[in-house]
């Protein structure tokens, strides 16, 4: 009877309403994943140069910045076949090898993995000539998959490539409200080179691409959200350089900013969050890069890293895990 007793007094027991789910939070007006944060240097730990951009449109828009080595894994990675095949358009920098050597690899295996549209890519003089000779030499492999073998489709492996002009702001599509605009940077004798800044929804961020100190950098990059900036560390570089002539690596230095003068332009810029990515050279640790950009920067500074996600709301939101 007591046992018997004990169970009909619980069920008498009132029952609490459970705590209602909390709401996911809105997707951030601007997304940005720091694919590859590396340059020629083949490592582990950091990729070439790849930054994915996504604005919260519906559906979302999403850009990547440069193609270094590794994009179309970190790609997958991040958002499996429909971000692999799902890229709006690809911009890029400059056309050193470190920021394109993936482009086939994305064109190729994104049209495998479903692409039925053109791959879009823009960037400075010289970029619609690159991927003209990118179908060339992949002309048997786009043969036989749309003709013979797997029979894909055409229009996802058709190019759509155009050089773009310095400071000429275009939309990413004609009814897209996502804006990216162009402009010159510094980087030594490689001309042209340029930076990118990409506006949606009121937020901004700024790549600086392979630079020195640029005045004109900072000129476009004012009232930025994030500002995403390369950096080298003299130091490490001398030390770790595959290039056996002093020379020609001081060279290198000089065509890259220091972490003193990237602590200038964040200064002068005054983003809400500065970001350190292709990282010259690849062993150059936080420890290294932080205390001298701390000589000319007070503000908030993150070194990247490969898969960092970067959420863009009235403060940046920094995860260092993938999605």
């Amino acid at each position: 009877m007591r046992g018997t007793a004990l169970v009909l007094a619980s069920l008498l027991v009132p029952l609490r309403p459970a705590p209602a789910a909390r709401a996911p939070a809105p997707a951030p007006p601007l997304r940005i994943t720091l694919l590859g944060t590396g340059n020629p240097r083949p490592t582990p730990a950091r990729s070439g140069p790849a930054t994915l951009v996504e604005a919260a449109t519906t559906p979302p828009t999403r850009i990547l910045v440069d193609a270094g080595r590794g994009a179309a894994e970190r790609l997958f990675t991040v958002g499996g076949r429909d971000l692999l095949a799902g890229v709006d358009l690809v911009l890029l920098t400059h056309l050193h090898s470190d920021h394109v050597v993936g482009l086939p690899d994305l064109w190729l295996t994104g049209w495998l993995f479903g692409r039925a549209r053109a791959f879009a890519v823009r960037g400075p003089e010289g970029t619609a000539a690159m991927m003209g000779h990118i179908e060339k030499a992949f002309d048997f492999d786009v043969r036989m998959r749309r003709d013979l073998d797997e029979r894909l489709p055409g229009a996802g492996v058709a190019v759509d490539a155009h050089d773009v002009p310095p400071d000429a702001t275009f939309r990413v599509s004609e009814t897209s409200e996502v804006k990216v605009t162009p402009f010159l940077v510094d980087h030594g004798p490689v001309k042209p080179a340029y930076g990118w800044r990409i506006d949606y929804a009121g937020k901004s961020v700024v790549l600086s691409g392979d630079t020195r100190y640029s005045e004109n950098l900072i000129a476009h990059a004012k009232g930025c959200d994030v500002l995403i900036h390369e950096v080298v560390a003299p130091d490490v570089e001398r030390r770790a350089s595959v290039l056996r002539d002093p020379a020609a690596t001081q060279r290198v230095i000089d065509h890259h900013t220091t972490p003193e003068d990237a602590g200038r332009i964040f200064s002068a810029v005054k983003p809400k969050l500065a970001v350190y990515s292709h990282i010259v050279p690849s062993p150059a640790t936080a420890e290294d890069l932080e205390g001298p950009t701390r000589r000319t920067y007070a503000g908030p500074l993150v070194v990247g890293e490969d898969m960092m996600v970067i959420d863009v709301r009235e403060r940046p939101e920094v995860e260092k895990v993938s999605r």
